[in-house]
């Protein structure tokens, strides 16, 4: 997506998309997109929710207790059928998101933003945008990726890796991230942005996986929601032509075709 394009705003609006979206709502731009199923999961029936009160009573707890939206999200709802694993899920994102660490707390949720877009995963997206603003984080980073500071830039690269092609990660591109400079990252600021990047792509994967609708708008009316709720494009939150990559050099792109093409020869043998 070319950010050259992306500045025109919708006509019956003041929403800011993307070229490539536009061109989608462009036939109707006051479409309305009809929401699949009502209920925490599209897979799920709504019934189904809610039947054990003794699940239910144990799933408000761990909400109350660590849920990082301060609600009992669809996410919730959905793994509450499986309680001892959503304790334990429950848990481990409290800590990465809410417990004193290396990494601030807006710089973790716009980490989350960073690997679900990586995905489309318009869910978790909207989820840690409210959170991101909500800890101080600038609206301006929403614009897309050449407005967020150098440090997470560089973050960029990994987090494609991770998302899409965790194989071809090497010490090579911890050693970049951790050299002197301005805008290096300590190991323990890395390690904790790491962690957040696995688990958040991990978890867009469970969200389509389990058909996890999205949040009950107050304002929706008939079943229905409107196509464009934010100031800011999804597709610009992972776009990044326009960002300058310096950690990738002729050498690294030389071993990532080598990667590919062993993995190429492994695909064809099998």
């Amino acid at each position: 997506m070319n950010r050259r394009n992306s500045q025109t705003l919708c006509g019956s609006s003041d929403f800011l998309i993307c070229g490539n979206c536009q061109r989608v709502l462009r036939k109707d731009k006051k479409m309305l997109i009809p929401q699949a199923s009502r209920g925490p999961s599209a897979f799920i029936p709504e019934k189904e929710f809610g039947q054990a009160n003794d699940v239910n009573k144990l799933t408000n707890r761990l909400a109350e207790e660590y849920s990082t939206s301060g609600r009992l999200d669809n996410i919730t709802q959905v793994m509450s059928f499986h309680p001892q694993y959503l304790e334990s899920f429950l848990r481990t994102q409290f800590y990465m998101l809410r417990v004193d660490g290396p990494l601030p707390y807006h710089y973790r949720h716009y980490i989350a933003i960073m690997a679900a877009a990586r995905h489309q995963c318009v869910y978790l997206i909207n989820m840690h945008v409210e959170e991101f603003l909500s800890t101080g984080g600038s609206a301006e980073w929403l614009s897309g990726l050449e407005y967020i500071p150098q440090k997470l830039k560089n973050l960029n690269e990994i987090n494609k890796l991770l998302a899409h092609r965790p194989w071809l990660i090497r010490k090579e591109h911890i050693q970049k991230l951790v050299r002197t400079g301005e805008n290096n990252w300590s190991l323990a600021e890395l390690l904790h942005a790491v962690v957040l990047l696995a688990h958040y792509h991990a978890l867009a994967s469970f969200v389509f996986g389990s058909g996890i609708n999205p949040e009950r708008d107050p304002d929706t009316q008939n079943g229905l929601q409107t196509a464009v709720r934010n100031k800011f494009c999804v597709c610009d939150l992972a776009n990044d032509n326009n960002i300058e990559n310096t950690s990738q050099t002729s050498n690294d792109a030389e071993q990532n075709r080598d990667y590919e093409s062993e993995l190429e020869a492994l695909m064809e043998r099998m």
